[in-house]
């Protein structure tokens, strides 16, 4: 196994809490300033530095030109971009994340906002091909976005087509999807999965289940939460119809940060004021040239950007690039996944040769934990989602909460999903094979205290 000084880390560009930021009084062996071991990027990536100065430079261009930063920045000398085309800079380092074109990426909205915009154009219900296929349990804000759009169009729940995990598994088989989709693909008119599943941590065959259900003539979308930032993705080479993502996570972009989308060019090629695909729409979609005439006349960019309905905020387009440029630094996202598959794999491999690993599914009542993401690197990202047992339904005894309650005074910040998972992610771009060792570690001598109580 590799040392940790043999993986590249860019840690030192991040700005990571500490035992005294967190609030916590550090146990014997640390201090106030001792760093803690941040392994939650699949829920909020850490700041990085270059962050707070990028805002300051904007609140001052605010104060001191106003609304003429607009088209007039007082840094664009500086590298600096006017408001106008404050998000234009996200686009380029964006398509090269998730395998686009230039033209397949947009930097809007937010995760859920750009789903259901996305869905009011490509969900098109026609005779009996009218359901949305997607996965039991997923994330239930895609769920509410689901049964909405169906309801709009005057159908009930019944057009939902939801996948479950057989019994005694923990994940969706590629097989089992490709099988409904064989089967059921004449009704159907959408299917959005996940690209990373953000309970389990699988990552979804995202060509081949695409391939599947373009055949059964399918409009296919992915949610990719979870997968941006996280895994190499190739949308434009796999036809993918769409797709969205939030940035706050594996991106860094800032809790509740700005999120993107991606639409296949074959959507938007033949764009024009009398032909192209009726959306949610707004000024900011609409002929840049053509856009300050006030004149009312659609007139759509042949981008995803003509997906844009409104102007976007110019902090969080910032707080976004801030991040793409270390992204950048690290060599993109095929330089991070080598370092990924050896942190995760390096989880995986200690969690498995530990005392408390527990095999047999079947087993629920012995003290340990069971591992819910796939082993295969190529099914999953950086996140390992750990299931504690036995279960108690008294959260001051259960075992997952008395677990996440010894890391966190320990100052390991992972993510807890009740009842009973946690997940723990090492993230490539500030994350160590030393922060590995360290939660696994933490994690048996919590588990050595329960089994000595």
């Amino acid at each position: 196994m590799a040392s940790s000084e043999q993986l590249p880390t860019f840690k030192p560009l991040f700005q990571v809490p500490t035992f005294k930021s967190l609030g916590l009084d550090p146990p014997a062996g640390f201090h106030d300033e001792s760093s803690s071991v941040y392994l939650a990027g699949n829920s909020l990536g850490l700041m990085p530095k270059a962050t707070r100065q990028a805002l300051a430079d904007e609140l001052d261009a605010w104060g001191a030109r106003g609304v003429e930063s607009h088209f007039n920045h007082p840094g664009e000398g500086a590298g600096k971009t006017s408001w106008v085309d404050i998000d234009l800079p996200l686009v380029q380092p964006l398509a090269k994340l998730v395998g686009a074109t230039e033209k397949e990426v947009a930097a809007m909205g937010t995760l859920t906002s750009n789903l259901n915009a996305l869905l009011t154009s490509f969900y098109k219900p026609s005779g009996k091909r009218t359901k949305i296929m997607f996965e039991r349990h997923a994330f239930p804000s895609d769920y509410y976005a689901f049964l909405n759009m169906v309801k709009l169009h005057g159908y009930d729940e019944s057009h939902l087509i939801q996948l479950a995990v057989a019994p005694g598994k923990h994940y969706l088989e590629t097989e089992e999807i490709i099988e409904v989709i064989e089967k059921e693909g004449d009704e159907i008119a959408v299917i959005c999965f996940p690209g990373v599943q953000y309970y389990t941590g699988q990552f979804f065959k995202i060509p081949e289940i695409t391939a599947a259900a373009q055949k059964k003539g399918i409009v296919v979308g992915w949610d990719l939460a979870h997968a941006v930032g996280n895994v190499p993705l190739k949308l434009h080479e796999w036809n993918v119809d769409f797709a969205v993502w939030c940035s706050y996570k594996y991106l860094n972009s800032g809790p509740g940060g700005i999120a993107g989308i991606f639409v296949h060019e074959r959507h938007t090629k033949n764009n024009s004021k009398v032909n192209y695909p009726p959306r949610l729409a707004g000024w900011w979609g609409n002929n840049a040239a053509e856009r300050f005439k006030m004149l009312e006349v659609f007139d759509p960019i042949n981008s995803a950007l003509s997906y844009r309905q409104s102007n976007p905020s110019v902090i969080d387009c910032v707080a976004l690039k801030s991040s793409l440029d270390v992204f950048e630094l690290a060599g993109g996202l095929d330089n991070l996944r080598k370092t990924s598959v050896s942190l995760t794999g390096c989880l995986l491999r200690l969690l498995k040769g530990s005392k408390y690993y527990i095999e047999d599914p079947s087993d629920n009542a012995s003290l340990g934990f069971k591992i819910l993401t796939p082993c295969e690197e190529s099914e999953r990202g950086c996140q390992l989602s750990v299931l504690f047992q036995p279960h108690d339904d008294d959260r001051s005894k259960n075992v997952m909460e008395q677990v996440n309650e010894y890391l966190h005074k320990h100052a390991i910040i992972c993510d807890e999903r009740r009842p009973d998972v946690i997940r723990i992610a090492p993230t490539p771009l500030y994350n160590t094979l030393e922060d590995v060792r360290v939660v696994v570690k933490r994690i048996v001598e919590a588990l050595d205290e329960l089994s000595r109580s």
